[in-house]
C-alpha cells in the first residue's frame, strides 16, 4: 500500500484508566520510528491473560503509561517500511502476512541479554528478547487492538500458507510460550509431560503440540468448560480432572504401567505449571518422579510456596520459562502448520472488545480473538 493511500487515522480501543472498560477511539496513525520499523494492518489481535493482568494494574514492574493500546499477540498484513529499511527489514515486502508477538521492539542491541548467544532462546548478537532495555508491544507500547501497528521487523515471523492470521494471532504469545516451555523440558519422544491448566489459552495449544512432539501427555484441569474443551480435542492425551482424581492414584498408576516398584521413579519427566493457584502447583509437582522437572509459566503476584523436601529430598528442579525467540517463533509456527496446530477460539469485532472481555471471564477455555474482518 502506497504512502499516499493510508488513511490518515485509524480506529483503536484504548485504556484509559486501570479496572475501566476499553474505550473506542479515532486516532492517528502510528509512524515508523527506526529503520527497523514495518507498519502493519492488524487482521486479527488475541486476547492473552496478560491484557486482564495489565488492564486490572497488576504489571509490574512496567505498567502501560495511558492511553495504551493493549494486545501482544497479533497478526497483520505488511502495508509499509522505512525508506532506507535495515537487512532485517529488507527481508519483507508489502503485502506479506506475518505474526508479531509483543516481545522485542527494539532492543537495545549492546547488554548482556543481547550479546551473549550462548543461551538456547538466543538468536543473535544484537537482539534478544529477553532485552530489559526493549519495548514490548501491548505491554508498555502500543499494540494490536487497533486497525494498523507499528512493529520491529526482528520481532516478527511470515505466516505459513495455511495459518490464517485469526489461527496465527493466538500463536504469538500462547503459542510461542507454552512451545518454549515444552522445548524446555529438553524430553524426547516416549517420555511423559504433565501440562496443568490443560484447557485454558495455552494448555489446549499445550496438548497439540506436545502429542504431535510424541510425548506421552497428561493434561490437568479442575473445571468443567475446559476440561470439556481439553477432551474434544482428540489429542493422544489423557485428562484428568484435578477434582476427582488424586495426584498419588495417577502416580501409582503409571508406576503400575512401567512395573516399576520403587515410587521414586514413577510419575512425569516434566510438568508444565500454567494456573496461579496453589492447588494446581501442588498437583503438577506430585506428579513428577524424583529427579524431574517443573516449568514454571504463570506468574500470581504472590508467588508459589515450594516445598523443600521436594528440591532436596526429591532432586526436583524448578524453572520459569517466559516466550521464545524469533528463532524459535519461525520453529513453533513450521510446526504448527505441519501439525496442524490451531487454537480453539471465538472470534469478535474490534468494536466490541469489552464483550470479549466479559467473555474471558467466564473461563470456558481456549482463545478470544478480534478478527478486523468483521
Amino acid at each position: 500500500m502506497a504512502e499516499s493511500t493510508l488513511p490518515k487515522e485509524m480506529k483503536a480501543q484504548v485504556l484509559e484508566a486501570f479496572n475501566q472498560p476499553y474505550a473506542l477511539k479515532s486516532l492517528p496513525l502510528p509512524q515508523l520510528a527506526s529503520d527497523h520499523d514495518l507498519l502493519i494492518k492488524v487482521d486479527a489481535a488475541s486476547y492473552c491473560h496478560t491484557d486482564f493482568v495489565l488492564a486490572s494494574g497488576q504489571m509490574r514492574p512496567s505498567p502501560p503509561t495511558f492511553p495504551h493500546i493493549g494486545c501482544h499477540e497479533f497478526a497483520g498484513t505488511i502495508v509499509s517500511l522505512s525508506a532506507s529499511p535495515s537487512s532485517s527489514a529488507k527481508q519483507y515486502r508489502a503485502g506479506q502476512k506475518v505474526g508479531a508477538p509483543g516481545r522485542a521492539y527494539h532492543p537495545c542491541g549492546t547488554c548482556f541479554e543481547c550479546v551473549d548467544t550462548s543461551r538456547p532462546e538466543s538468536d543473535y548478537a544484537g537482539y534478544s528478547v529477553y532485552c530489559s532495555n526493549a519495548s514490548n508491544n501491548g505491554i508498555n507500547r502500543n499494540g494490536g487492538f487497533s486497525e494498523y501497528a507499528v512493529v520491529d521487523a526482528r520481532q516478527v515471523a511470515l505466516l505459513p500458507e495455511t495459518i490464517t492470521p485469526v489461527d496465527a494471532a493466538p500463536l504469538m504469545c500462547a503459542g510461542i510460550t507454552i512451545f518454549g516451555a515444552l522445548k524446555r523440558c529438553k524430553l524426547s519422544r516416549g517420555q511423559r509431560v504433565g501440562i496443568v491448566g490443560a484447557g485454558g489459552g495455552l494448555g489446549h495449544l499445550g496438548l497439540q503440540f506436545a502429542t504431535a512432539m510424541g510425548l506421552q501427555t497428561i493434561g490437568v484441569d479442575a473445571a468443567d468448560g475446559p476440561i470439556h474443551l481439553a477432551k474434544s480435542l482428540g489429542t493422544a492425551a489423557e485428562i484428568v480432572d484435578a477434582r476427582s482424581q488424586e495426584a498419588e492414584t495417577i502416580v501409582r498408576r503409571l508406576g503400575k504401567e512401567d512395573g516399576e516398584s520403587n515410587s521414586a521413579n514413577m510419575g512425569l519427566d516434566a510438568v508444565i505449571i500454567l494456573p496461579e493457584g496453589q492447588s494446581g502447583f501442588d498437583f503438577g509437582m506430585k506428579l513428577l518422579k524424583h529427579h524431574g522437572l517443573c516449568v514454571v509459566v504463570s506468574f500470581p503476584e504472590a508467588g508459589f510456596h515450594v516445598s523443600a523436601r521436594d528440591l532436596v529430598f526429591r532432586d526436583i528442579t524448578i524453572t520459569g520459562s517466559l516466550v521464545g525467540g524469533n528463532n524459535t517463533l519461525r520453529e513453533m509456527l513450521d510446526f504448527a502448520a505441519k501439525h496442524n496446530v490451531r487454537a480453539v477460539s471465538k472470534t469478535f469485532a474490534l468494536d466490541n472488545l469489552n464483550g470479549l472481555v466479559e467473555e474471558y471471564h467466564k473461563a470456558a477455555g481456549g482463545k478470544l480473538v478480534v478478527d478486523m474482518s468483521l
